[in-house]
């Protein structure tokens, strides 16, 4: 990696920071909250790619392990990749990577705005969303909590409405980045 990709992904972990500022939404029947820092993972994914947005998403949960509170409701340390919402956390490594990964593989320049967005929507979705949810719920089901998958399945549907607008969101700023400053051609 260049000084160029480490600055690109430690500015999108600052992102996802930042993002955890906005104060959780507790559910209620499940034991995970509702908040922003899933829209960083996809902006990551769909902005800088596999790699990097991998990186990115490394780098912020290397911030919480060591304790700081960057996590949404100013959580940190270690002890939060042991509770309810660990399987999410550590989803959003492989979501950043596969949401990059698809955009990376679909995303052309020649497409026109609208398929571009489509596109885009489709990789944060597919990773985003799909692949953040699976390890989450299996977390959920069978980690600590043990809630059982229908249960944990059930829950997690919750926050797909509100993932949808994020995945809306991460297209929107994925098209307006290749637009004004084309960093997915750059990705490597």
């Amino acid at each position: 990696m260049t000084t160029r990709d480490l600055v690109l992904a430690a500015l999108f972990a600052a992102i996802i920071v930042v993002l955890g500022l906005l104060p959780p939404i507790p559910v209620g029947f499940i034991p995970v909250p509702i908040h922003a820092q899933s829209l960083g993972v996809m902006l990551a994914g769909v902005v800088l790619g596999a790699k990097r947005g991998t990186v990115a998403v490394l780098i912020f949960l290397l911030l919480a392990a060591i304790g700081l509170p960057v996590l949404s409701g100013g959580r940190g340390g270690l002890g939060v990749f042991m509770a309810p919402p660990a399987g999410y956390l550590v989803g959003f490594v492989f979501a950043a990577f596969v949401t990059g990964w698809i955009s990376e593989r679909v995303i052309k320049r020649e497409q026109s705005g609208l398929g571009q967005i489509a596109s885009f929507f489709v990789a944060a979705v597919i990773g985003g969303i799909l692949v953040d949810h699976l390890i989450g719920v299996l977390w959920l089901a069978y980690g600590p909590t043990n809630l059982g998958l229908a249960n944990a399945f059930l829950g997690t549907l919750a926050f797909v409405p509100g993932d949808i607008v994020k995945a809306v969101v991460a297209a929107l700023a994925g098209r307006a980045v290749m637009v004004g400053y084309p960093l997915l051609p750059a990705r490597a």
